[in-house]
This record gives structure tokens, sequence and C-alpha cells, in this order.
């Protein structure tokens, strides 16, 4: 996944805005009730959501402007339709600012954000759409259950993949700590680090796009689920969870996941081997 620039804390490199037409977002097609629910949002008419962009799958597109698809962004479209917004405008944020709660701006993010109990003394969390695991990225044959304490790990600052590591995995060499997915692959792959360790779901991606160079090997069973990470004390929190709760009773997070999921990730997480430590 490659970066979209510079982010500076709890800025943007890029923003773009998508107004509905017929139904769609982008090539996003939505489903509901249009203004069911009513948002407070920081732009009239608009739901604005920060995102770390791009990401295969979940954000599609090279840079900001590009992305009009994936199951983050048609879920934000989504959000926008029961809400009555007729824009949708995206965001590109660094990670760490917003799990920090220093991103501004925005309505809502959502960046495969794990819900953490730690995460939540600065944001508020909508209730889950995704459950994932911590997954290891590697080249084929070199890494293995037994031996990865020995070896030269890669994580991604503020993520709860990187805290797995410090805390659980315990590696014997201190594990280099990159900014964001693009840097941290290129010192995969440049034989720098013998391991990445970030979300199953966002690592099969990564493996696809490396076409054979790289595989998930295997992966941690952590019970991690993605939420929409909001503004602490929002009032918008509980609204969110209201159409969350509607798009997964009526099917539309399953089909954004089958449609924009499966074929991005190249395979299925519950594949994966589950490693113990």
């Amino acid at each position: 996944m490659s970066g979209c620039g510079e982010n500076a804390p709890g800025g943007s490199s890029g923003a773009s805005v998508t107004t509905a037409k017929d139904g769609r977002y982008g090539d996003c097609e939505v489903s509901g009730k249009k203004g069911g629910v009513k948002l407070k949002t920081v732009s009239s008419g608009t739901l604005t959501v920060a995102g770390d962009l791009p990401s295969r799958g979940w954000w599609n597109g090279e840079t900001v402007d590009d992305i009009k698809s994936g199951f983050e962004y048609c879920l934000a479209a989504n959000i926008a339709h029961r809400a009555g917004l007729d824009k949708l405008s995206i965001r590109n944020v660094s990670f760490d600012a917003m799990v920090a709660g220093k991103g501004n701006g925005f309505d809502l993010a959502m960046a495969e954000i794990s819900i953490t109990d730690e995460r939540k003394k600065a944001v508020d969390f909508s209730s889950p759409y995704f459950a994932s695991n911590i997954g290891v990225l590697a080249r084929p044959g070199k890494v293995t259950a037994d031996n990865i304490r020995e070896l030269r790990l890669g994580v991604k600052q503020a993520t709860s993949g990187a805290q797995f590591v410090r805390d659980t995995v315990k590696p014997e060499k201190e594990p280099q700590v990159f900014p964001g997915d693009a840097e941290m692959l290129a010192a995969l792959k440049g034989g720098r680090i013998d391991a990445v360790l970030t979300d199953t779901a966002i690592v099969l991606g990564q493996a696809k796009g490396a076409k054979g160079e790289l595989a998930v090997v295997g992966q941690y069973e952590t019970g991690e689920s993605y939420g929409a990470l909001l503004p602490k004390d929002s009032s918008n929190t509980e609204v969110v969870n209201g159409v969350l709760a509607e798009l997964e009773s009526d099917g539309t997070l399953e089909r954004l996941s089958e449609e924009y999921l499966g074929d991005a990730l190249g395979g299925d997480p519950a594949a994966v081997p589950v490693w113990s430590l």
C-alpha cells in the first residue's frame, strides 16, 4: 500500500469531496432509508471522514482523489446516506494522530482501527464492524512460530500490532517502528527486517500486492475488532452505533466484505494458520 504524502500530526495531506448521484457515492451504491437519522457534522450537508489512505480493499486508489470505493469508503457512504447527507468528504490523516485524539476537522475516522481500552481514554469508538487478529507477513519459508522471537520485526507506529509485539511477543531484538505501511513494507522487501506484524486483514492485502514475494505465514488470535473513531464524548457515537446495527442486520456489512475484501485480501483470514507463543 503506497502512501499519499507526509502527514503532519492532526493534519491532512489530501482531501476530496464526492456528491451523491442516483443513489451512489463514487462507485458505492447505498441502501436503506435516506435521512432516517441525524448527525451533527463539522460541515453542513457533508459527512467528513478521516482515514490513513489509501488501503487496499478498504480505501481503493493511489491518491485521495482516486478513492471512490472500498469497504470503509462505502461504509462511510452508507452512513452519510442514512443521515441524509449528500456529500462525503474524505481526508488523509496520520494514524497516530487519529488514535491519540489529536485529529480535528472530521466527524469520524475509519482506518482499520482496533478498539482498545487505552485508546478509549482519548477518543470514542463505535460498536465493532469487523473482527481481526494480528498477522505475520514475511518471505515464505523463513519465519516460523518457533523462531519469531529471534528475528528482526517491524511494526507500524501507534498500532495494536506494535503493542502486541512489545508486550506479548517480546522479541530478543528491539522491533523497528515505522510511520506508515509503505515504509514498513519497503523495509521488509529490502531485507532490513524479517517480518511485519499488524492486522491479518491488512497484511493479506499487502501479500497479494507483493505477487508471491511475501506471504502471511501465521496469525495470533487477539480478539480485536475495528470500530469507527469519533471525538471524545461525541454526540454522534450512539447514532453511528444505530446505523451500524442496521447495516449488520440488513446484510450490508457482509455484502461490503464480500465485494471489497475477498478479492483485495486474496484469501480468507480464517485460513491463515494460528500461532501461539
